[in-house]
């Protein structure tokens, strides 16, 4: 077992170059399940001696009682992480009608882009007060006019208490965007290279995100290092992708920047 767990994270590893040498990427490794091994080299049937006796003449193993996971609740405590419905009510308290009316998010539709929703630290005087309020972060990007809105709602009381407006502040890409940044590069003809990997790796045309394993960095413009077309990177939302077939290898597209705000790509010098 030890053996098979080495040479699954080592292929795992090296598929990871790439992404390494990007310096941004996050790897999530799922280990072979241990079922039916023992540290004693056993049969490796996964039945207990308990199991076995309660079994009988017959061979045949009881089936096991599985409890139902416990309702999360629609509200934490204190630091409990958000519920789904804690951050679903935070981001209809912070999304206003006139700024959904007046925002748009990445795919050119109504509305700023939600980026995530976080439990807020507590006030200061707060600290040691077990009974201060529970507030969330909400953060939108309005890709209208290249803002970063945060909102803090405040969830015992429904009010939005704090509003903070940036630019040039570009969060991570959130998966959405990411799908978009796909999505635009497929369909430029700077994607061809891409189609034309995804094709030979897998025999299968590249026509939609859903077929790729995405992650992404920013791309900060620097002056004089890059094409003119990608100056405003850092003010408009510009992003990499680091990406690969789907149970497939890593396809290198790091010298293509995607500009979110513009729906451009550009190949950047070198």
């Amino acid at each position: 077992m030890r053996t098979t767990v080495r040479r699954h994270l080592g292929k795992v590893v090296a598929g990871t170059a790439i992404a390494v040498a990007a310096t941004a990427v996050m790897v999530a490794i799922t280990l072979p399940g241990t079922a039916g091994a023992d540290d004693k080299g056993g049969s490796g049937t996964g039945q207990s001696a308990g199991q076995a006796a309660a079994a009988g003449d017959s061979g045949s193993v009881p089936a096991g009682v599985v409890e139902a996971a416990p309702d999360e609740g629609d509200k934490g405590v204190g630091g409990d992480p958000l519920t789904d419905d804690e951050m679903q009510r935070a981001e209809r308290l912070a999304l206003s009608r006139q700024q959904f009316n007046a925002g748009q998010n990445v795919e050119g539709e109504r509305g700023p882009q939600n980026l995530g929703v976080e439990l807020a630290a507590p006030d200061a005087d707060e600290l040691d007060d077990p009974d201060a309020p529970r507030r969330a972060e909400v953060t939108f990007y309005d890709y209208k006019n290249d803002t970063v809105v945060t909102k803090t709602v405040n969830l015992d009381t429904g009010k939005v208490e704090n509003t903070g407006t940036q630019r040039g502040v570009q969060p991570p890409l959130s998966p959405a965007e990411q799908d978009e940044a796909a999505r635009v590069l497929i369909a430029d003809p700077l994607g061809a290279g891409l189609k034309a990997d995804y094709k030979d790796a897998t025999g299968k045309e590249l026509t939609s995100p859903d077929q790729l394993e995405l992650s992404s960095m920013i791309y900060h413009s620097v002056p004089g290092a890059q094409p003119a077309a990608l100056d405003k990177c850092g003010e408009q939302r510009c992003g990499r992708l680091l990406l690969k077939a789907k149970n497939g290898p890593w396809i290198d597209t790091r010298s293509l920047v995607i500009n979110l705000s513009t729906g451009k790509v550009t190949r950047l010098d070198g």
